[in-house]
């Protein structure tokens, strides 16, 4: 017999804290993310994060972007009892590969002049590591099985990248929306501090990989600078965070390859 899990909802203080109302409370896809009216609560993995990602969605502007604004409780503070909340922005995520990665370039011009968020370099978890891996500034085993034979064979054409970093949105195919003819809306942050152009590049290669895109769209952005080599972090990056991440499956596999094989042409 199947396990039906069931995701615990905001606590009646926490909707009221953010001005929502606990009887209009509506699961969101997923199951943890809840939405009342305007408002969406969802719960707080990570503190520092959350923190850092209210403040900088607070303060930047991004033209041709709908931003989730976050919403301050009623006292001032971005999270309560494990919970924080955001505007709610109307959209579900659909397979637009080419107007995502004009949204990152978007988006990362207006991230341009944020400050590093000092939690990054404390980072421990599977996407952190795989971070600093794929740029050679950590060396840890990867199981060929999980992923690390294709990046094996990659990671040797590895070449210097001589562009500037900044805060970048290291998982942007998974934290936009669409509706219609509206602009793209942003919903998360996954803050990274790298070139700019290699969020585009984790886009197109998220794309490739699970998206249903092919392989000319990495043709088509192929403008932006230094776009093989930060194709090729971007598919290590994967890859790696693949092979670090015990909850990793067979699928996603099968698609990285596919996106590895795509990028290995190109460098």
């Amino acid at each position: 017999m199947a396990v039906v899990v069931r995701h615990q909802s905001p606590p009646e203080h926490v909707c009221s804290a953010f001005g929502a109302h606990p009887a209009e409370l509506e699961p969101l896809p997923g199951g943890t993310v809840w939405r009342c009216g305007d408002i969406v609560v969802k719960p707080v993995a990570d503190k520092s994060r959350a923190v850092w990602s209210a403040r900088a969605l607070e303060q930047i502007d991004a033209p041709g972007l709908r931003i989730a604004r976050p919403v301050r409780a009623s006292d001032g503070r971005w999270i309560v009892a494990g919970w924080a909340a955001n505007k709610y922005v109307p959209g579900t995520p659909e397979h637009r590969a080419d107007e995502t990665v004009l949204a990152a370039v978007k988006l990362h011009q207006a991230t341009a002049r944020l400050s590093r968020p000092s939690f990054l370099a404390t980072r421990d978890d599977p996407e952190g590591i795989a971070d600093r891996v794929a740029w050679g500034e950590l060396e840890v085993p990867l199981e060929e099985t999980r992923g690390g034979r294709w990046f094996e064979v990659l990671a040797g054409a590895r070449r210097p990248v001589k562009l500037p970093d900044q805060v970048v949105h290291g998982d942007l195919l998974a934290s936009v929306v669409y509706s219609g003819k509206a602009a793209p809306g942003i919903v998360d942050f996954v803050p990274y501090y790298r070139p700019a152009e290699w969020g585009a590049a984790v886009v197109a290669v998220d794309a490739i990989a699970w998206g249903g895109a092919d392989i000319q769209l990495l043709h088509r952005w192929a403008h932006l600078p230094e776009w093989p080599q930060l194709l090729l972090r971007a598919i290590l990056f994967r890859l790696a965070a693949h092979a670090l991440n015990p909850r990793s499956t067979r699928a996603a596999l099968d698609g990285l390859r596919a996106a590895a094989r795509e990028v290995s042409e190109l460098v």
